[in-house]
């Protein structure tokens, strides 16, 4: 197990700004061990000729190819909309007076 002590703890909580308990202080201290204890774990086994991975399972694009279809013209997208104006669709400042 590491040597993570409870004056280690105490100090970066004091260095972190946050109050903590003498309990909290015993609770973090086997915590923070432990997880320094995983962390040498895995760097014992992470060789350079391991690749490294950020999902478990290899992922592929499932996307469909990008083609381009029928569209809209610009009068019949702007048929339907309340207001327009310059070939654009016109709303209601909502943000105040600077418009």
């Amino acid at each position: 197990m590491s040597e993570i002590s409870a004056e280690q703890v105490a100090h970066l909580a004091m260095l972190a700004r946050i109050e903590l308990s003498p309990e909290e202080i015993a609770s973090l201290t086997v915590e923070l061990g432990s997880i320094v204890d995983n962390v040498a774990k895995v760097s014992a086994v992470a060789t350079p000729d391991l690749p490294a991975t950020s999902h478990p399972i290899p992922l592929v694009n499932v996307f469909r190819p990008d083609v381009v279809g029928e569209t809209l013209t610009q009068e019949q997208a702007l048929s339907g909309a309340p207001e327009a104006h310059d070939g654009r669709f016109r709303v209601s400042a909502i943000l105040g007076e600077e418009q």
